[in-house]
């Protein structure tokens, strides 16, 4: 979906021009990257788009900024920005990006074309998210980009397509949870283990990493010596993920260190919030 929308965004904007302008876009990439100055701004963005057509985008960016340079307040300009950011972004230049999608919000706060402005900003993000291992302060980003576009754009496509990644970002944000969780369970630092299974579960309850956080609870409160919480805990998953592996392994684990595992009158009504 987000290759359907940008191709829609680029036909509607990138304007057909006469052949005779487009004629006019021939020469190397070294002529294109240096205009001549004070050319008519349909000229230099015809030069610009076949520039980013060819996947040139280091020089259809250079060219589209230069039609905002020699004419600032024509309508040429305005599209010249959004596409010397999409150039940006197309070649990678997340940070050029971002700083010239940036600058088209505050100056353009009126345009039809705003919508697409914050989605391609959150993509900038998006495109980024890194390893669970990693530092998550982009994943942070992408999220408040995307819950952006959905809040400012509720009946946008680019809204639809910002739900959908969401579940990515807090499916993200949850496993950075889980892997501290882990690190402090295997080292046996079992309340601060707690805290961030009990986060996960509190936070993140629609992601994929709940089922597992609920077993692992299961795990610190057995090693803390504390059967009622790990039974009770256990019931919640059972509850809410009837059948799950993780629920199983906690099942197994309450049975092999001599708990009683929950019955179904243990099951009955346990809600994720229960365990706060």
């Amino acid at each position: 979906m987000n290759k359907r929308l940008q191709f829609r965004h680029v036909v509607r904007i990138g304007l057909v021009l006469p052949a005779v302008l487009l004629a006019a876009c021939g020469g190397s990439s070294s002529d294109k990257a240096a205009p001549a100055a004070d050319q008519p701004p349909e000229t230099l963005y015809s030069e610009a788009q076949q520039a980013f057509d060819d996947s040139d985008f280091k020089t259809a960016s250079t060219r589209f900024d230069e039609v905002e340079r020699q004419h600032p307040y024509s309508s040429w300009a305005t599209k010249a920005q959004l596409m010397s950011a999409y150039s940006s972004y197309k070649r990678g230049d997340y940070d050029g990006a971002t700083v010239a999608l940036d600058r088209f919000i505050s100056l353009h706060p009126g345009s039809e074309e705003l919508s697409y402005a914050y989605y391609l900003k959150a993509l900038c993000y998006y495109d980024r998210i890194s390893d669970v291992e990693r530092d998550q302060r982009i994943t942070q980003l992408a999220t408040q980009s995307l819950n952006d576009v959905i809040t400012r754009f509720p009946d946008s496509d680019y809204a639809r397509d910002s739900k959908l990644k969401l579940d990515l970002t807090y499916d993200q944000l949850a496993g950075k949870d889980m892997s501290i969780g882990r690190f402090y369970l295997k080292r046996g630092d079992y309340n601060a283990a707690i805290n961030r299974f009990r986060s996960v579960v509190k936070n993140w309850q629609t992601t994929s990493q709940v089922p597992e956080a609920l077993e692992r609870l299961v795990e610190a409160y057995v090693a803390l010596g504390l059967p009622d919480e790990a039974r009770h805990v256990a019931a919640v998953l059972g509850y809410n993920y009837p059948g799950d592996p993780w629920y199983q392994d906690a099942y197994a684990l309450l049975e092999s260190n001599g708990v009683r595992p929950p019955d179904d009158k243990d099951l009955f009504d346990r809600t994720l919030g229960s365990i706060f």
